[in-house]
């Protein structure tokens, strides 16, 4: 998984540190750091595809 292409349009806490190739409890720490949007389902972490890829190529905010 190493293009956005591939990415699902929803992603998990796992998605994330697979794709930025770091380990889990990073991850973890980026989702809480409320650096992007995240939806809480349950004990479940997600992230848009979307929100996720705009942190990720710097468009926070420019919408």
């Amino acid at each position: 998984m190493n293009k956005f292409e591939d990415l699902k349009d929803v992603l998990t806490v796992k998605d994330i540190a697979v794709f930025l190739g770091i380990g889990r409890g990073k991850a973890y720490e980026l989702v809480h750091s409320g650096s992007f949007h995240v939806v809480r389902v349950g004990s479940r972490i997600l992230v848009s595809k979307k929100s996720f890829q705009h942190w990720f190529e710097g468009f926070e905010g420019q919408e």
